[in-house]
């Protein structure tokens, strides 16, 4: 009788863990599928910017004898590599150094628009809200919208859609992180491979 109490018990404890591991394998998996989604709207976000950029610089005619715009060059040049990484990035959006390499090819890429059009800034709020427009004009600051959309920095595009995906993403990346990281979820994470992911800065 004592060893059937002795085995029941293991059996109540296995189902315990068992119970417990799978519940909290299936919240690390809904985070994650949240953090993969965020990233889907966002990688469709910096394409448009992506797209936007290519339509109104890379596009516009020159002389052909001309000497090659500098400028220009560069900004044919961070496109590529945005594009490249976006591609790669796209495959396996969690994964840190894909995130950091996207990052500093994206800020490339707005530096270099930046160079061609540093006549205006706009900047957005996480949440879509205009944070600071500046657009100068003989040497005055005017809080008024720019006129040209080309004037957009540092999102070319003149759409808060990128910088609301991004706070998106970045939120939902830091929820899956919180989750990882706490006990005994950590153990969950460590026997399934589950590494933090990257926010997008």
């Amino acid at each position: 009788m004592s060893l059937f109490r002795d085995s029941l018990a293991y059996w109540v404890v296995g189902a315990i863990l068992l119970f417990w591991f799978v519940g909290a394998y299936n919240r690390l998996m809904r985070l994650r599928a949240s953090a993969l989604q965020a990233y889907a709207t966002l990688d469709a976000a910096l394409l448009r910017q992506l797209d936007f950029v290519q339509m109104h610089s890379l596009k516009r005619p020159a002389d052909a004898a001309d000497p090659p715009d500098p400028a220009l060059v560069s900004l044919h040049a961070t496109t590529a590599q945005l594009t490249t990484l976006l591609a790669v990035t796209r495959q396996r959006p969690l994964t840190a150094t894909n995130i950091a390499a996207l990052a500093t090819a994206l800020h490339v890429m707005l530096a270099a628009w930046q160079r061609l059009h540093p006549d205006a800034v706009m900047r957005f709020e996480p949440d879509g809200t205009l944070a600071r427009v500046v657009a100068q004009q003989s040497g005055t600051e005017s809080a008024s919208v720019p006129s040209t959309p080309t004037e957009l920095t540092p999102w070319p595009e003149p759409s808060a859609a990128a910088e609301i995906a991004r706070g998106q993403f970045n939120r939902a990346v830091a929820h899956y992180n919180a989750a990882i990281r706490q006990f005994p979820a950590v153990l969950v994470a460590w026997v399934m491979q589950l590494h933090p992911a990257a926010a997008l800065g």
